[in-house]
């Protein structure tokens, strides 16, 4: 559906990854008033050039707001990449976007989302969240599961190993591509009404063993799980490079894995984009050769 294509639809961090998609599926799907917010934006000329309004919208600057957010009746905000700041950034970002008489909120957050202080990144989520509940607004909140592609991190060193690492009692994890979840945004802004929480997952949960189970069958390679606590598998992934807070995060993500809380399977993504969301085996078969390399 497209019931709001004639509404003025505002997509922050629009040169990102998923910001871009967003704004091309928009475009795509019938959307005529579509603006682009980004705090550089020379690296949207592209869009500019094919009618798309570019307005400077920096998160990092309250400057920016009043401009970025005028006229805007509904408003993507993709949650940044700066992770320790996104609270304070987000929320600011709500409050302009309520003065500034936006309608609707799409929020990209996370599965699970809640303040406790061992929950990854969910505390940041989690007060995004709730200062776009009281701030009055409709709002649809897109609690994006795992991005498959983040599996694309480790996946040659586990073949090259034959080992791939995680917490003892996986129970999977609905590993969702980046395009599956841009395209269900903008299908949000283009249809979502009311105030809703939705979990936007892949097609089925996907355990360390099957994910084990798919390397080895691309690469002709065995490859065996090799179930770890979580103090031990975070001291793995510091000592093979990874900054300290960031292995934080991905602990806490495989801890929530073991809780249940990432093999949700909803039917979001077909519901707002119309199409069946990808596999974790198709996403890896389309990037073979990357990972072969």
């Amino acid at each position: 559906m497209t019931k709001f294509a004639n509404s003025t639809l505002l997509v922050t961090g629009a040169s990102g990854q998923l910001g871009r998609i967003a704004v091309e599926e928009l475009l795509a799907r019938g959307a005529t008033k579509v603006i682009a917010g980004t705090r550089d934006p020379s690296r949207l000329a592209d869009f500019a050039a094919r009618g798309v309004e570019v307005r400077k919208l920096d998160f990092n600057d309250a400057a920016t707001f009043e401009s970025g957010f005028a006229g805007v009746e509904r408003v993507l905000i993709i949650s940044t990449s700066e992770i320790g700041r996104r609270i304070a950034q987000q929320t600011a970002a709500v409050a302009a976007a309520k003065a500034a008489g936006v309608r609707h909120i799409v929020y990209t957050s996370a599965p699970a989302a809640r303040p406790d202080a061992d929950a990854g990144l969910g505390p940041e989520h989690f007060w995004t969240e709730s200062a776009i509940f009281a701030s009055g607004l409709d709002f649809t909140i897109l609690r994006n599961h795992m991005y498959a592609e983040n599996t694309l991190m480790d996946a040659a060193p586990t073949i090259a190993s034959g080992q791939l690492y995680g917490l003892v009692g996986d129970r999977g994890t609905s590993y969702v591509t980046r395009a599956d979840t841009a395209r269900t945004a903008a299908g949000a802004l283009l249809s979502a009404q009311g105030q809703t929480i939705e979990d936007v997952t892949g097609p089925a949960p996907v355990t360390n063993v099957e994910r084990a189970a798919l390397l080895s069958e691309l690469s002709g390679k065995p490859v065996a799980v090799v179930p770890l606590p979580p103090a031990d598998l975070e001291a793995g992934m510091v000592s093979a490079g990874l900054p300290d807070a960031f292995a934080k995060v991905l602990v806490a993500f495989q801890r929530d894995a073991v809780a249940g809380y990432h093999g949700v399977v909803t039917d979001v993504v077909e519901r707002y984009s119309g199409r069946k969301p990808e596999t974790l085996a198709d996403m890896f078969n389309a990037n073979r050769a990357a990972i072969l390399s």
